[in-house]
């Protein structure tokens, strides 16, 4: 895995809502996409944030209006992010220190790229490890 660069791993294009979108929103693109997170993005793409599926076991104990609340009220701010030319173990390690599933992918130009979870390293890990068929 040394040798592996998070760009070859990661997820793109990356499901992005803004700081001022309505939770309710934020959770249907998940629905709709099958992803556990969005990446909140300012105007010009930059990250703000993070709304992971766990943000929403947050919402609902606090009993708030989906369609009143914004990603901005919920989102977490301290996010973990990483570039494209990032040593996947680099970033596998930062995971686990953090405890976090999910890392966006973010470029100086662009703004956020990608994203790199827990499932890509799965997915990348089955493929590299799987058994050779018999001869």
């Amino acid at each position: 895995m040394d040798d592996v660069l998070v760009g070859s791993l990661m997820s793109s294009p990356v499901r992005t809502v803004t700081p001022a979108v309505d939770v309710r929103t934020a959770a249907q693109q998940m629905t709709d996409h099958g992803i556990s997170s969005v990446v909140v993005v300012d105007g010009d793409n930059r990250l703000e944030g993070i709304l992971t599926s766990t943000d929403y076991v947050r919402i609902a104990a606090d009993g708030a209006d989906v369609t009143e609340t914004t990603a901005e009220a919920y989102m977490t701010t301290d996010v973990v992010s990483t570039s494209v030319n990032e040593p996947v173990h680099e970033v596998a390690e930062t995971m686990m220190a953090r405890g976090v599933h999910h890392v966006p992918v973010a470029d100086e130009d662009e703004g956020v790229v990608g994203m790199i979870t827990t499932k890509d390293f799965a997915a990348y890990l089955s493929e590299a490890r799987a058994p050779s068929p018999p001869a």
